[in-house]
């Protein structure tokens, strides 16, 4: 199954929203910590429902704000998500963004990234449309250290790439993107029952949760274009 069929099918059973719901926690974070000043222009990479990109016209000012998604489905169902005339979707694929060269200010990706065929390709594509200055926050929680999450492509048909902090740091500096910053965002939000409640249907024990969420989260890599 193809990345289109694989979220075309997500969306189509309303797993956009969800995935919102339970990225929200970290990606509200990450967010905040862009620079965006009023009137930039944005890139939500694999947009979803398009919550980040809303979120930064809300929160930040942001100008122009793209949501660029493999789905046509979850492209239709964002557009559906807003009236505001400054925030747009397009269904497009990682490896050939359909943008010209230094036009964006700005690329935000939540739990996405990994799902790109050529990831070094990507980054080199991001690179070539960001402005001078302009950065990637990429987060995900789909990452070698977080030992949790390698059974993740069990559930799912698209390969996905699974790289450790170090050859995120790597890949970024390859594709021409200087690494301002990489650090791990926790979910403090999440309920994490008592001990006396485990095992649970996804959790053996109660350290394993803590662990997961309290210390893992989700992974943050900051470039910047030169």
């Amino acid at each position: 199954m193809s990345v289109r069929e694989e979220f075309d099918d997500w969306a189509a059973s309303g797993r956009d929203r969800g995935m919102e719901d339970r990225h929200w926690h970290t990606a509200k974070h990450a967010l905040a910590r862009m620079p965006v000043e009023p009137g930039e222009t944005i890139l939500d990479l694999g947009c979803g429902s398009g919550y980040a990109g809303r979120a930064l016209r809300d929160t930040k000012g942001a100008g122009r704000v793209y949501g660029l998604d493999g789905s046509p489905e979850m492209a239709r169902n964002a557009a559906g998500y807003t009236d505001d005339p400054a925030v747009g979707y397009v269904v497009g694929d990682f490896d050939e963004l359909p943008f010209a060269d230094d036009s964006i200010d700005h690329v935000f990706s939540m739990e996405a990234f990994y799902y790109a065929p050529d990831p070094e390709h990507t980054l080199e594509e991001i690179e070539r449309i960001l402005r001078p200055g302009g950065t990637f926050y990429c987060a995900v929680n789909y990452y070698e250290e977080n030992v949790h999450s390698h059974e993740w492509q069990e559930f799912i048909s698209i390969e996905m790439t699974r790289w450790d902090r170090q050859r995120y740091r790597e890949a970024f500096r390859e594709a021409g993107l200087h690494v301002a910053e990489q650090d791990n965002i926790p979910d403090r939000e999440i309920t994490i029952p008592a001990e006396a409640e485990f095992p649970l249907e996804d959790w053996d024990t109660r350290e394993a949760m803590v662990e997961r969420y309290r210390e893992y989260g989700t992974l943050l890599t900051v470039g910047v274009a030169p």
